[in-house]
């Protein structure tokens, strides 16, 4: 290669090697009543503390740590100025926390480790509140007790503390929710029209236009957490504003952007709501669906109006408005779930057509105004052939995309049916809000290859698994059906990762012998669902001798468990 070719690729490596390296990932599970000591809890202070706090009702009250040190933490720039700096700002803020831990947490410390009125701040605040809160981890099994005794368990907010919400901690108390007449709030609404411009800047970069349809999935547990991230970036999208009662901040209306103002298109969005935020947020619903339909009635050219084109376009077809602006998807009433998980377990599945069949079936119930359920699957298929992006977000660093079946059931489910029904690969986008100051968006090939690298194979992690006998064992097998998942719906698992998941969890001595002791189902079951792999051609050219090795480690284990059954 050129000069510069060579320069662009050893620049990106060095990106990619810092964000690898930037990444958080757990430290084994948690154990109920156990607060962090040492080590542990150096690292979880830091994760805190990367975000800035909202304190007092106040957003902001708190700087993050590495912003206090000079870090600018707005997601942009990838210069290796920029790149060093992180490694640096990082180095520094471990060991101020490291410094803090050696004085025991005594705020009277803090003085004699930095000079910088603000970075003393910080380290304040976590000698104050953060540590005293986290200390109070060990009254979970208490109240635990105490809750199964009739008695009374103090309320508390619910939220992630890596998101500035250190208020929700200490654990183990009742915790409450967000009030759903207040969603999207206002900090929602600046993360969530950040989240809509980053995707469509992205799909810009990408193809040169933009996008006319999306397609989002949203869950309520995220809702929760975020007082409606994913909610405003749905009415960013389409270009509506929420309105707010000064008083009670309850969302009181909606302001429709001038496309003046907006600057682009009016983009449609398709929801895909988990039946959890179905339950939760009814009142929610109605808006997004007051917001739709408002837009789809605007005056406006179809070229700029994405929305009232397709409205016009099913109208034309059918003659029903009420069908024609219906966006808003999901489960039966009284059911949860997309259906692929049971799929995927049973391997009674070989085409797209077979996903998508599942995931229309369980998800083609329409909601909105006077819908409340109603069966609608053509509805949805028609917007799942618009659909140009199939996006999913992401809003806390306590789990990832390969920790749970709802990631590949809902983002992936929705892939293989869009591509079932147009044949084409619809663009895969994650949103990342972990850092609502600094938010991104990756194609899902890169989530996965960011969250395999970082976590999945990261030996620091499958190392905190083995602590944890039975159930690490466990998160390691699920992990691997996960990824499958993700393959089977979307297919962003590549040949090198089933090698690294074959070598690691099963040929890797130490950990083989782990599981054989631990739970020698789990390792039968990756080594099951790594075969399944390679006979379906997900895993297209496994290394002969990888495969034979793993046959003759389940030959052994299927021995092993006969003998115990004996």
């Amino acid at each position: 290669p050129d000069e510069d070719d060579f320069d662009d690729f050893i620049f990106n490596v060095d990106g990619w090697l810092c964000e690898i390296k930037d990444a958080q990932i757990r430290d084994g599970l948690h154990v109920l009543g156990q607060a962090p000591a040492g080590e542990a809890r150096v690292n979880l202070v830091l994760s805190i503390l990367r975000a800035s706090q909202i304190w007092g009702g106040e957003t902001g009250a708190v700087p993050g740590l590495r912003s206090a040190l000079g870090l600018k933490e707005d997601g942009a720039g990838q210069e290796r100025d920029a790149l060093r700096a992180i490694d640096e700002i990082e180095q520094q803020a471990h060991a101020l926390v490291q410094g803090m831990e050696e004085a025991g947490w005594d705020p009277s410390a803090v003085d004699g480790l930095h000079d910088d009125p603000v970075v003393r701040d910080v380290l304040h605040f976590a000698a104050t509140q953060v540590v005293p809160r986290l200390a109070q981890t060990t009254d979970e099994l208490d109240h635990v007790l105490h809750a199964l005794d009739g008695g009374f368990i103090p309320a508390g907010p619910s939220g992630s503390p890596l998101r500035g919400l250190v208020n929700v901690l200490p654990t183990g108390r009742n915790f409450y929710t967000v009030d759903p007449k207040a969603v999207p709030s206002r900090l929602a609404w600046e993360t969530g029209r950040s989240m809509a411009e980053s995707l469509v800047e992205r799909h810009l970069a990408d193809t040169d236009e933009y996008p006319r349809s999306v397609g989002l999935s949203v869950w309520g547990t995220s809702a929760m957490r975020t007082s409606g991230d994913d909610i405003a970036e749905v009415l960013a999208l389409i270009g509506v504003e929420p309105e707010w009662d000064p008083a009670s901040r309850r969302v009181n209306g909606l302001r429709v952007v001038p496309l003046e103002e907006l600057g682009r298109p009016r983009i449609d969005v398709t929801v895909r709501i988990s039946g959890f935020f179905r339950d939760a947020f009814p009142h929610v619903i109605g808006i997004l669906d007051d917001a739709i339909r408002q837009v789809a009635e605007l005056d406006e050219p179809l070229e700029q109006n994405f929305v009232r084109a397709h409205a016009q376009a099913d109208l034309a077809e059918h003659g029903d408005e009420r069908r024609a602006t219906t966006r808003i998807y999901g489960s039966k009433p009284g059911s949860y779930g997309a259906g692929i998980l049971q799929v995927i377990e049973a391997g009674n599945w070989k085409t797209d057509d077979d996903l998508a069949e599942v995931y229309t079936a369980w998800g083609g119930f329409a909601y909105g105004r006077d819908l409340d359920g109603a069966p609608a699957s053509e509805d949805m298929r028609a917007n799942y052939r618009r659909i140009a992006v199939a996006a999913k977000n992401i809003d806390t660093r306590e789990h990832d995309i390969a920790d749970s079946d709802d990631y590949f059931q809902y983002h992936g489910g929705m892939i293989a049916t869009v591509r079932a029904l147009t044949g084409a690969e619809p663009k895969a986008y994650v949103g990342d809000s972990t850092s609502p100051d600094a938010v991104r968006t990756r194609t899902l090939q890169e989530e996965t290859n960011r969250v395999f690298r970082a976590r999945v194979v990261n030996p620091r992690w499958i190392g905190a698994m083995q602590r944890h006998g039975y159930k690490g064992a466990f998160e390691l097998a699920a992990t691997v059906d996960y990824l499958f998942g993700f393959d089977a719906t979307a297919g962003v698992v590549h040949d090198w990762m089933y090698e690294s998941l074959a070598k690691e969890y099963v040929l890797d001595e130490t950990n083989q012998e782990f599981m054989r002791k631990s739970n020698p189902w789990a390792l039968r079951g990756i080594v099951e669902r790594l075969g399944e792999a390679a006979e379906r051609g997900l895993w297209a050219e496994p290394d002969p001798e990888v495969v034979a090795a793993m046959q003759q480690v389940y030959l052994d284990l299927e021995g092993d468990l006969e003998d115990r059954h004996a």
